[in-house]
């Protein structure tokens, strides 16, 4: 029987009784074939009837003999001993049919035949009235019986089918869902459901204002609590280069968090002096920056720990003193931090202050409390009328608001805490400030052209009094008035300036401005600087000197009361538009008159690459301070001007090519840092785990440790024993290799098993590679580490920390600057004031950070890209001898590893599929493949397990630090990175390097035996 006659005849006996056979094609068989004709029983051949007639015990064993416990599915039981599938001739036929008087039983119980035969009857009704398929009664009907309107209408079925059919719909009722009231998607693109929608949506990720602008042209990501713009959807990589380095590039930065510290001057500065240090830079009491004309900029760490337990990097505003309280004690402060590290800086915060006591809570407001007021509304349909929002007792309810600011915050709860014994007052200002920065030569130029300072108003219409009324306040005083005049003549000579880095770095500048909305341009143009107009301006020259003065950086966005006043009387888009339509001449300017709002900003200057000799002031640029709901009204008048709009990887290559740390990916030391690492460690294995086996780099063979994270605590701890053998073994070395400044050779060589050191032939370092020491080997010298961090007392997992000393960090950058002459690096350090590189010199600084990275930028020397977690390794003599035989010459190439867990995991995989063939289903088995799982978890093919070995001393070349950012820089046109190096290590590299290669290291990326030379700098 074909395939297809086996599933048919299967099919059939689905819904059978277990009593019931259905008989083959072939006709009755042999003797040996049982015929049924009951439930469980069978009848014997004639000849055995006539032999034992009487026989019930070998009745019972040829019955059990002859029975099967069900229907089988083979072939034997289809066809008969002697016919074979091909065999259906007549003959065959016709021979069975000769048989059938010889193989009929002689008798027939009545009973159990009538059983047996009850028992079909009821299978067959059983088989009609039960449906066995998915189809509704009406398609079981033949093509030409069945119409259309059978699916709605049960009489157009035939009667003995209608009852089937209405239990069908019956049961449809009950299953069918309820749809929502706006199913269409007319009735959802709805504003009113639109807004409901949206704010839902906001409960849980905070949106910026921007957010469905960005939304539509951009990739979002989720990230720190917030929807964020990742990348435009269009190729614009080089574009945005393009913007930053020759016009302007604009970035929403308003989920940067602030926090407001009031309080008296002198417990500001007292407390907050424990928190920084003056050796990293200017503090909270520097003078430029506590007067207000500038903005600061510094890394806080928990109070009275430096250098360690750092918690970030934070910028920081000094409201300037008004001039009628000068003497006031009082004062205002912001801190900036991003959303990652403001939870750590809020709570020391308020340890440090002791500021405990909530002053006021979060009541929500009517424009937030949204599905209240959809619970209490309702639709209401009429015939000829328009849809209306009505509550309960038919009066027109609130019409619906979306949400401004943080739509995530939680009612009753405090954003406000004060200290009872000082008086300081912390405020979590998130969202209820927005923050826009524009980068780029051309972006003082973008807002000039964007925004109007706004006109002196003393009088207005009683109805229009609740829009602009602080305004007409503050224009009736003479003082006033005067300032805002100086604001609006020096923000009028920035389009004099060719760039804002020739602004005074951290410049504040406080306007009023217009709505921005009116004066919108007809068709998008790029704003252009007009420098004729200013060429001999002594102003101009005056302002670039000496900056801003003191009372124009005072602006109303510190008063909350008057923000929240802007907010509220905002003119909504629906009736500007209306009034543009009432123009008596289209697409001319809209005058507004008293109706005008009068909108306080701050313009912060950012001074863009400060750091080292090339590209002084590289994407500088602007940061706009708003008050929350003018977002989209700045948003599109600064893209009507030319600017191009960038997301997070914008902002992460623009720090990049400025060469300054990101937050938080370069902050390894703070609690941020730690969770990002953790983060991308986990998004990088699973996207190695998704590639088959035969597609993923096998990073044991090309001797990479961690290919998905730095490993910065085992580094230190490494480079740490390493130096404390190196003294130990001082005293017994020669008395010519005491001297650091004349040691020739790489102080601190791995061991003899891993490197070799005299034969600069690569073939014989292969074959050193290949025989690697073993795993207990590496565990043991792990055991020795772990025992040693004890012995110190140092935290193995956290017990390193970034350097940040600027006077150490000077001297760094000095020493790595090669020379060509013998003396001209101690000439050039005497002239900076810089030490020589001497014993002396360097023993202070192994005490006091024998655990510390240095931040620095690596530029290679010829071809190349590098990528994240590339090694930054130390090179040999016979490198050099290389490099100098031929300045072509790229790098070495490290030797391939051996991968000794290779076997381990074949092994285990072997033993899974015998545990799995065998299927045992004991305890113990299922307790046996549970460890091997789990050992088959830990180790993965192709990564090292933990603990790691000597990271190192595990490759030809010693490593000295990793990358965290790495890629062809379009600014200095050849690979660039930048990472961070242990000092320790750094310190014994420069001191063992010929004057004239002084600071060329190795790059190597994780998934190439590739080396390439770069020049390493620490710029400051």
């Amino acid at each position: 029987m074909s395939n297809a006659r086996e599933k048919k005849r299967a099919k059939k006996m689905r819904n059978q009784p277990a009593s019931v056979t259905l008989s083959a094609d072939c006709g009755p068989c042999h003797s040996g074939i049982q015929h049924r004709n009951g439930g469980n029983r069978s009848f014997p051949s004639p000849k055995q009837a006539d032999v034992h007639p009487d026989s019930s015990e070998e009745y019972q064993q040829q019955r059990h003999q002859h029975q099967s416990p069900g229907p089988s599915y083979r072939k034997e039981q289809y066809f008969c001993k002697g016919q074979n599938r091909g065999e259906r001739g007549r003959g065959s036929w016709r021979g069975g049919r000769q048989n059938i008087s010889q193989e009929m039983p002689k008798y027939v119980t009545v009973s159990t035949f009538a059983q047996a035969r009850a028992a079909e009857i009821n299978a067959m009704l059983k088989a009609v009235t039960q449906k066995s398929s998915n189809s509704l009664v009406f398609q079981t009907l033949p093509r030409h019986m069945r119409r259309r309107a059978m699916s709605h209408n049960i009489k157009r079925l035939p009667r003995r089918l209608r009852e089937i059919a209405r239990k069908e719909a019956e049961k449809a009722v009950h299953q069918k869902k309820e749809h929502s009231k706006s199913k269409c998607r007319k009735a959802r693109r709805r504003h009113i459901n639109l807004v409901v929608e949206f704010n839902r949506r906001q409960k849980k990720n905070i949106w910026l204002e921007t957010h469905i602008w960005h939304a539509k042209r951009f990739h979002m990501v989720k990230k720190w609590g917030y929807c964020l713009g990742d990348r435009p959807t269009t190729k614009s990589y080089r574009a945005c280069y393009r913007a930053m380095t020759k016009h302007c590039l604009l970035q929403d930065l308003s989920y940067y968090c602030c926090l407001e510290l009031s309080g008296k001057e002198e417990e500001l500065l007292k407390v907050l002096a424990r928190m920084c240090s003056i050796d990293t830079g200017p503090t909270f009491a520097a003078v430029p920056c506590l007067s207000g004309r500038f903005q600061g900029a510094l890394v806080l760490y928990r109070a009275d720990r430096y250098p360690e337990d750092m918690l970030g990097p934070i910028t920081f505003i000094w409201k300037p003193k008004d001039g009628s309280d000068i003497t006031s004690e009082m004062r205002q402060l912001w801190i900036w931090t991003h959303p990652s590290l403001k939870q750590d800086i809020l709570t020391e915060l308020k340890a440090v202050f002791q500021c405990f006591e909530p002053v006021e809570t979060c009541s929500p407001e009517p424009i937030v409390t949204l599905l209240q007021e959809e619970k209490q509304t309702a639709v209401a349909m009429s015939v000829g009328k328009k849809r209306k929002r009505k509550d309960n007792e038919g009066e027109k309810a609130v019409p619906v608001k979306k949400i401004i600011g943080d739509g995530t915050r939680v009612p009753l709860q405090s954003y406000r805490w004060t200290s009872q014994t000082t008086g300081i007052v912390i405020s979590d200002l998130t969202m209820e400030i927005l923050r826009y920065r524009l980068i780029g030569p051309l972006s003082h130029c973008v807002l000039t052209e964007t925004l109007k300072t706004a006109s002196v108003q003393t009088e207005m219409a009683g109805a229009e009094m609740e829009f602009n009324n602080w305004w007409v306040e503050n224009c009736k005083n003479s003082e006033k008035v005067s300032l805002n005049q100086r604001q609006e003549a020096i923000f009028e000579l920035l389009q004099g300036v060719s760039s804002p880095s020739e602004i005074p770095a951290g410049t504040i500048l406080g306007l009023t401005v217009g709505d921005p909305r009116v004066n919108l341009p007809k068709k998008r143009s790029k704003a252009m600087p007009n420098p004729e107009k200013y060429q001999d301006n002594e102003k101009v020259r005056q302002l670039l000197l000496e900056g801003v003065p003191v009372e124009c950086a005072h602006s109303f966005i510190w008063d909350q009361t008057i923000c929240k006043n802007v907010t509220e009387n905002k003119i909504s888009e629906q009736d500007l538009n209306h009034m543009r339509s009432e123009l008596l001449v289209p697409g001319s300017q809209l005058d507004l008159g008293p109706r005008e709002s009068k909108i306080p900003i701050l313009l912060v200057q950012q001074p863009g690459k400060v750091a080292g000799e090339d590209r002084p002031g590289w994407g500088s640029g602007w940061d706009i301070y708003l008050p929350k709901g003018w977002g989209m009204a700045f948003w599109i008048p600064f893209i009507y001007r030319g600017a191009r709009v960038g997301g997070l990887q914008e902002g992460l290559k623009h720090s990049e090519y400025k060469r300054t740390p990101h937050i938080p990916n370069d902050y390894p030391d703070c609690p941020a840092g730690i969770q990002f690492a953790k983060e991308l460690e986990n998004n990088l294995l699973e996207k190695f785990k998704r590639r088959p086996p035969a597609k993923r780099a096998n990073y044991v063979k090309l001797g990479t440790l961690a290919p998905f994270l730095c490993p910065w605590g085992q580094l230190t701890r490494d480079w740490e024993v390493r130096n404390k053998a190196q003294e130990e073994s001082m005293p017994t070395s020669s008395p010519d290799s005491k001297s650091c400044a004349t040691e020739r050779q790489v102080p601190c060589d791995p061991k003899p098993g891993l490197i070799m050191g005299d034969s600069p032939e690569t073939g014989k370092l292969e074959e050193r590679m290949e025989t690697t020491c073993s795993q207990g080997d590496m565990m043991e010298e792990m055991t020795q580490i772990q025992n040693l961090c004890k012995e110190d007392g140092v935290a193995t997992n956290s017990g390193f920390l970034v350097l940040r000393s600027r006077k150490l960090l000077k001297q760094l950058s000095a020493w790595c600057l090669p020379t060509s002459e013998r003396g001209q690096r101690v000439r050039r350090a005497s002239k900076l004031g810089q030490k020589e590189m001497t014993e002396d010199a360097l023993l202070p600084i192994f005490k006091c950070y024998p655990r510390a990275l240095v931040w620095v930028s690596l530029s290679l020397l010829r071809k190349g890209s590098p990528e994240l977690h590339a090694m930054i390794c130390i090179p040999t003599q016979e490198d050099f001898l290389q490099l100098s035989k031929d300045q072509l010459f790229c790098g070495p190439q490290e030797p391939k590893h051996s991968d000794i867990f290779k076997h381990k995991i074949l092994k285990l995989k072997e033993r899974k599929k015998k545990k799995n063939r065998k299927a045992l289903e004991s305890g113990a088995s299922d307790t046996l493949e549970e460890k091997a799982v789990e050992e088959h978890k830990e180790l993965i093919l192709g990564l090292w397990p933990d603990p790691l070995p000597d990271v190192t001393s595990h490759c030809s070349r010693i490593l000295l630090g990793f990358v965290t950012q790495g890629d062809f820089s379009l600014a200095a046109g050849c690979g660039e990175a930048l990472g961070f190096v242990n000092l320790t290590g750094l310190l014994h590299m420069l001191s063992s390097q010929p004057a004239d290669k002084t600071g060329l290291v190795l790059l190597r990326t994780p998934a190439s035996l590739q080396y390439r030379f770069a020049r390493l700098n620490i710029e400051v």
